[in-house]
């Protein structure tokens, strides 16, 4: 699972990913823009992005993955999709509202938004 804002290290719901293992710190290079949607960011698909999205990869297990999905609201706020990372194959969560008028982090980078 690659995660990207408040189920990162020290960040809010971090204790969500319970005993899953960290993998390490990870950036997927471009074709994602990043929204502060308040208490918590949301990632979207962008061709013309080419700030990358910073974020960890963890090996999740199918319980896990069940209580990531009922946290993030999934499929009705965030869809999941598959990405290729440095550790291999990772799901991503990807916001599915509209992002109008919503502040963009340029960073790519929630924990330094």
């Amino acid at each position: 699972m690659f995660v990207y804002g408040t189920l990162r290290t020290g960040q809010s719901n971090h204790s969500f990913l319970g005993k899953a293992s960290k993998l390490g710190a990870c950036q997927l290079v471009s074709g994602y823009s990043l929204f502060n949607l308040g208490c918590y960011p949301g990632a979207k698909k962008s061709i013309s992005s080419h700030t990358p999205l910073y974020g960890e990869v963890y090996d999740v297990d199918s319980n896990t993955m069940a209580l990531l999905d009922q946290l993030e609201e999934y499929p009705e706020l965030y869809t999941r999709e598959l990405v290729d990372t440095e550790f291999g194959v990772a799901w991503i969560y990807l916001y599915c509202l509209s992002v109008i008028d919503l502040p963009l982090i340029h960073s790519g980078d929630w924990c330094r938004k």
